[in-house]
């Protein structure tokens, strides 16, 4: 049975017992539909049997802060966006975090929903009714209250058979370092570069276009921040490339692009919008958006596909998911000169890292091993791994 926490003095009451634990359990529910940021419903928490369903709408979640900056660690499950409607309503992060979806790819999971961990370890049906319902609106009804208290009810009795079978293979410290590398990552803001290249429409765009549209996300992203609405409303993704593909100089030139309607022709937009253009238009020409393997490492796309391929067959014979090993985008900053990867070093650079390696310094090859998979060998047959 769950509590509902409304009230600063119930909430401490809480917080006093979970600063004693070592773990405690957490979930959060919210809505960004309409906004820029998350906002958030409902946090849910658990330590030992006793859950609360936290409502941030009548109790200041900044009490979280001592807990979460404490040597407790947060057990969560597919925390990416989680970590961020903490970090916006608590101004912190969790000191220390365990991700049962992180956790389970170690044991050979891919991407595993908490519903299948659940099924596995607790032999439990999660309902799913209530996901997508109102959480803002009050009161919350009892099927979501229920719903709630589910998503942390069992994540720590989960958590700890997980991480029993990590330490019998030997991969509890692959999971903290995997974590803490989410905790690192979790509120790094896209970049201009990485925001245009979600946009379909963009990546064929060069030169002065390409600049004009960088400059445009720019202030869009930043427009859409400071008003707290998503970045749709503020310019379309058909607007802002024909308007990159158009560059306007004027208000009259500016209504005739596709996309633009009456909230991009006020007085107090316009402008903005126009400056973008020339800004982008006296900017350098910016090099041409990577979708991947950029135009130098054309050559290298055969030994990518081989390679991902290879990469997949360790992983299963490791029981790892193969997207917690490597995903084609590591394989393709491997092997590009002074890109970063997860490869570099670390569990992975031994496991899969030096072996590629030598494969490229043409110390080692892939060849077919007669039973449908791949073989990473010496020049001499001798098998690498």
């Amino acid at each position: 049975m769950s509590e509902l926490i409304t009230t600063a003095p119930a909430l401490s009451d809480f917080l006093a017992e979970a600063m004693e634990a070592d773990r405690y359990a957490l979930d959060t529910e919210f809505h960004r539909e309409k906004t820029f940021y998350p906002k958030v419903a409902l946090v849910q928490m658990a330590v030992g049997d006793r859950v609360v369903l936290i409502d941030p709408l009548v109790v200041d979640l900044i009490a979280l802060v001592p807990l979460l900056n404490g040597p407790g660690v947060c057990v969560v499950h597919a925390a990416a966006q989680d970590l961020e409607v903490l970090h916006r309503s608590c101004h912190t992060l969790p000191n220390k975090i365990f991700d049962t979806q992180i956790a389970a790819g170690f044991l050979g999971m891919a991407s595993a929903s908490l519903a299948s961990l659940l099924a596995k370890y607790e032999g439990i049906q999660l309902a799913k009714g209530d996901r997508l319902t109102d959480w803002l609106r009050r009161p919350l009804s009892d099927d979501q209250l229920k719903y709630a208290a589910s998503d942390v009810e069992y994540l720590l009795t989960t958590a700890a058979q997980l991480s029993k079978e990590l330490e019998l293979r030997g991969r509890t410290g692959w999971v903290e370092d995997e974590c803490e590398r989410m905790l690192e990552t979790a509120i790094v803001q896209r970049t201009p570069e990485q925001s245009l290249r979600r946009i379909k429409e963009a990546r064929a765009l060069k030169g002065k276009a390409l600049a004009i549209a960088l400059e445009l996300v720019r202030w869009r992203d930043e427009r859409a921040a400071t008003i707290d609405v998503p970045v749709r409303n503020v310019l379309s993704d058909i607007a802002l490339v024909g308007i990159a593909q158009r560059a306007p100089k004027t208000e009259k030139a500016l209504k005739e692009i596709r996309g633009v309607d009456g909230r991009h022709t006020s007085s107090t937009v316009t402008p903005m919008i126009l400056a973008a253009v020339v800004a982008g238009t006296n900017a350098d020409p910016p090099v041409p958006l990577r979708r991947g393997t950029n135009e130098m490492d054309r050559s290298l796309r055969p030994v990518v596909s081989l390679v991902t391929a290879w990469v997949s067959q360790v992983a299963r014979n490791v029981d790892l998911d193969p997207a917690v090993l490597a995903t084609r985008t590591d394989v393709e900053s491997f092997l590009t000169d002074g890109v970063a990867s997860r490869l570099d070093n670390g569990w992975r650079g031994d496991i899969i890292g030096a072996p590629i390696s030598a494969l490229v310094s043409g110390k080692a090859a892939l060849a077919f091993d007669g039973n449908g998979g791949l073989s990473l060998e010496r020049r001499s047959g001798e098998p690498l791994t």
